[in-house]
């Protein structure tokens, strides 16, 4: 943990330097106070000493003047320090999160990576804030009170010697027990928020299917677990407190009854044991921040195991140092499978998805990829930008493997629209421009018009500079496909892959979104996943997949004639239209 502190407070190790400082001083402050009161009780006041008494008074308000200001100033460069290093700190879990594969965000999860960038450097930023003050003043306060008390009265400082060490005992066994119980916790919290995350995501398909009791039911059980969790340890969190106090008061009333026998015995003065009493309190006190530090540390510690998972977690996919001098081959859209097997390490089965695929695109060719629900048409394309990589086998891209290829140049001279259409919110324009942040007006209003969307986006109030909410949610399914369309299409690509991405268009609109494929991206090779036979029966070659291999592999006619997989698909889409 001590190394997050030291690596993400770059720009901000000054501040972090002088709040403990500024620390110190104001514990001097605090502890020279009961000494200077002590003094006018022993020695100004017996005299009658009236003007020795107001110099002494001047001294404490002093004393407390500058004790206030080294602990407002102590305060602010803490609280800059902190939130500096917890910027830092979310911004370094983002870069890191950036550079993860589609395998890494699946063994995390999503919702797990937001409550440990939000939640967990939230409490790391707390920690750091309260080390850099408490942390610093308590340990400080003790020892140096203690050193008084001791100096004060010896015999009397004994009574510190039982009551520190049970006290120590206490708050190293609820140490002990809290920092696993805070583990627990957190990954309540992200169960929490995975199920408040998808339930967001899916509000509609709830609303759809009137299924709003079960999502109630369903996060009320996690949102009950993580009570449950965090009542587990707020209950052994707040059992310290009595504990404490009964120590502090036990201890307290002890040096009264020994301090005030001495006073009157005459071996100690009244004043000195009104100033031991002081230190006393503050020894205890400061025991009692010390405590509550060091649990903020147990959860704190929790925090930065699971921010440490995800900072030292290598990407399943980067670019290897081989592959950032490598010569490239002048980007032309071949592309080829060969003996390509691929499974889901994340999912644990074992079972390949795609067994021993191998087919050759040519540049600039119309390939389609069908084939039943699960056999596996969106990994297979998933692998050619490197989304994932194979397990068996190998992809090459213009005669070269795509694991060689930088992974910003591969996935420059790929296109895609997703199965799952994400538009971001933000303007049309902005939207458009993800494709290429440099096209011109021209070209950006060019693609809207290939992918069929120009004319519904002139019809909005705005025209392009029309603001879409977040995912899109302000135009229909069949718009938001067309958007992500013109997208890809701005990208001027060599390879294309659209993945099912015309399912919510009509024949019509499809039929002219394929011509302008053929007319402004002649040279572009194109890869379609489709569900209708309508979609890919002009394609150069259509792929059938089964059952995690090639089943078929021709074009529309061949296959018709030949492949039983591709009959029966073509049929029940013929029965469906003459019903």
């Amino acid at each position: 943990m001590l190394q997050i502190f030291l690596t993400h407070l770059q720009g901000y190790k000054k501040v972090a330097v002088r709040a403990p400082i500024l620390m110190v001083l104001e514990v001097i402050c605090e502890l020279l106070l009961p000494l200077v009161m002590a003094r006018i009780v022993d020695v100004a006041i017996p005299s009658e000493n009236v003007t020795y008494i107001f110099q002494l008074g001047g001294a404490m308000l002093l004393l407390a003047g500058v004790s206030m200001a080294c602990g407002v100033l102590g305060s602010k460069y803490a609280s800059y320090a902190s939130q500096g290093f917890g910027g830092n700190l979310r911004q370094a879990l983002f870069d890191k999160v950036q550079t993860f594969s589609f395998a890494d965000i699946d063994r995390f999860s999503s919702a797990s990576l937001i409550t440990r960038m939000t939640n967990d450097v939230n409490a790391m930023t707390m920690m750091l804030a309260m080390g850099l003050r408490m942390l610093v003043r308590a340990p400080v306060m003790l020892v140096a009170a203690l050193i008084i008390s001791i100096t004060l009265n010896a015999k009397l400082a004994l009574v510190l010697a039982v009551v520190i060490p049970v006290m120590a005992v206490i708050i190293a066994f609820i140490m002990k027990v809290c920092t696993k119980l805070f583990e627990a916790m957190q990954k309540k919290i992200d169960s929490l928020n995975n199920t408040l995350q998808e339930n967001l995501v899916a509000i509609r398909v709830v609303k759809a299917f009137v299924r709003a009791g079960y999502e109630r039911t369903k996060f009320k059980k996690a949102n009950d677990e993580l009570m449950e969790a965090a009542l587990n340890v707020g209950l052994k969190i707040i059992a310290i407190m009595p504990i404490m106090m009964l120590c502090m008061n036990g201890a307290t009333i002890a040096v009264v009854f020994f301090g005030g026998r001495m006073v009157m015995e005459g071996s100690f003065l009244l004043g000195d044991l009104q100033a031991f009493i002081n230190y006393i309190f503050q020894i205890l006190m400061s025991v009692m921040m010390v405590a509550m530090s060091l649990l903020q540390l147990s959860r704190a510690q929790a925090c930065a195991h699971r921010i440490n998972e995800v900072l030292n977690t290598e990407p399943d996919i980067e670019d290897t140092v081989e592959s950032q001098t490598a010569a490239l081959p002048a980007p032309k859209g071949q592309v080829e499978f060969k003996d390509v097997s691929f499974k889901y390490v994340a999912t644990g089965t074992g079972d390949d998805v795609l067994s021993h695929i191998s087919f050759t695109v040519q540049p600039g060719q119309f390939v389609a990829i069908v084939g039943g629900t699960g056999v596996g048409k969106s990994s297979l394309v998933n692998l050619i930008p490197r989304f994932y990589d194979v397990t068996g086998g190998a992809i090459l891209v213009d005669g070269k493997d795509v694991r060689d290829y930088p992974l910003e140049e591969l996935r420059a001279r790929i296109g895609m629209v997703l199965q799952n259409n994400v538009l971001f919110s933000g303007t049309i324009r902005e939207n458009l421009l993800w494709g290429r942040p440099d096209a011109t007006e021209e070209e950006m209003i060019q693609a809207a018009k290939d992918a069929q969307a120009y004319d519904f986006i002139m019809a909005l109030p705005n025209g392009f500079d029309t603001h879409m909410e977040q995912g899109g949610v302000n135009v229909s399914g069949g718009q938001k496909q067309r958007l992500c369309i013109a997208r890809a299409m701005l990208r001027k690509p060599a390879i294309l892959i659209l993945d099912d991405s015309t399912s919510a268009v009509d024949s019509a609109t499809e039929a002219a979104i394929r011509e302008s494929f053929q007319k402004n991206l002649a040279g572009t090779t194109v890869i379609i996943i489709a569900q209708r036979i309508s979609s890919v029966q002009y394609a150069d070659e259509i792929l059938v997949l089964d059952d995690d291999h090639i089943a078929g592999q021709g074009t529309h006619e061949e296959l018709l004639a030949s492949n039983p997989i591709y009959q029966e698909i073509y049929q029940s889409q013929q029965e469906g239209v003459a019903e």
